[in-house]
């Protein structure tokens, strides 16, 4: 099975996460920190040589979101995590700062609607207009992902949602780290393949075996859960990639440390590149748990999108990254 036809599939901006303040600059704005590089790759995270590849794609799937063109990228030496952040992981930073997430001093955030019972979606205000499957729901949060009726039993393992940008990069600070650049992301997404459409090759379900966690059926109302789930997966389901880490691809979306930009990066620095100096929402990668081929392929390596710092989903998370100092050990 190939990754379908994306010529018909929408690409209105609201369909993969909704913004919690479209249009506008968020008021406050958290700092990505200076975490110290390392010479050896921390508990939990993958050392990576870095080098020269190819980023981006020659297809145009998505003009507005700025894939074009494919670009030889150089990145420096980097560790990142073999997985994204979990909700045990999560708990332990809150734990021990008290940090309260921004979904949390909002008092709501965005829920897929077949999540919530019937008395939660009573309770839901608003929808987006151009995602009308997404419900303001009040009293979601990390904790709470459906609602103040939910937990996390069962999920200490899956990925943390209802995240935003700020929110990750105040874990980040926390644990010595930060958020990987876009450019990284790819890099480290593509597990050494070049220009493949997933970090396992062109055919999304070889041998007819699921690989990520994305929709089956007919969205947005019949997900079949052909690849074991209707929602998040643990941080470990399926085969990692060529470097070893989970879930590239699929799942939760993944903040990345740089401002969204459909066309700096036409001229835009080769080595390092780390996004604009400024902008009103910052880059995510690797599509979710909703990413369907009558809606959004996004779940393609080369796929970006965006969102504004302070919003969050149940289907947004992060993974984090450090710079590796000179003679870095690599564990490959």
């Amino acid at each position: 099975m190939t990754q379908g036809n994306p010529a018909g599939a929408k690409t209105k901006s609201g369909c993969c996460t909704p913004q919690r303040s479209p249009g506008a600059t968020p008021s406050a704005q958290a700092a990505q920190p200076a975490a110290p590089a390392r010479k050896t790759a921390p508990k939990g995270m993958r050392a990576l040589e870095g080098g020269a590849f190819i980023m981006g794609s020659d297809e145009g799937v998505y003009p507005e979101d700025g894939e074009e063109p494919a670009r030889e990228i150089h990145v420096d030496p980097f560790h990142i995590d073999i997985t994204a952040v979990t909700n045990r992981q999560f708990a332990q930073f809150v734990k021990a700062t008290g940090y309260v997430t921004e979904a949390e001093r909002f008092g709501w955030s965005f829920v897929f609607h077949s999540f919530l019972t019937p008395e939660a979606r009573k309770r839901a205000k608003g929808r987006p207009r151009e995602a009308p499957w997404w419900r303001q729901t009040h009293g979601a949060y990390w904790r709470r992902p459906e609602g103040r009726d939910s937990n996390l039993e069962g999920r200490m393992d899956h990925p943390v949602v209802h995240v935003s940008w700020n929110d990750a990069v105040a874990y980040c600070e926390w644990a010595g780290k930060r958020l990987p650049t876009e450019a990284e992301f790819e890099y480290a997404a593509r597990g050494g393949l070049e220009q493949t459409l997933y970090p396992w090759g062109d055919e999304l379900t070889p041998g007819g075996e699921h690989r990520c966690n994305i929709w089956q059926g007919r969205f947005p109302d019949v997900n079949t859960a052909e690849d074991g789930y209707l929602g998040t997966a643990p941080a470990r389901s399926f085969p990692p990639n060529g470097f070893g880490l989970f879930n590239m691809v699929g799942n939760v979306w993944e903040w990345c440390a740089d401002w969204f930009s459909p066309d700096y990066h036409m001229d835009g620095p080769r080595v390092n590149p780390a996004g604009p100096p400024e902008g009103q929402a910052r880059v995510t990668k690797g599509g979710s748990y909703l990413c369907h081929d009558s809606y959004c392929v996004r779940y393609r390596l080369s796929a970006r999108s965006s969102n504004t710092p302070d919003s969050s989903t149940g289907n947004m998370g992060f993974r984090c990254a450090v710079s590796a100092a000179d003679g870095q050990e690599t564990d490959r």
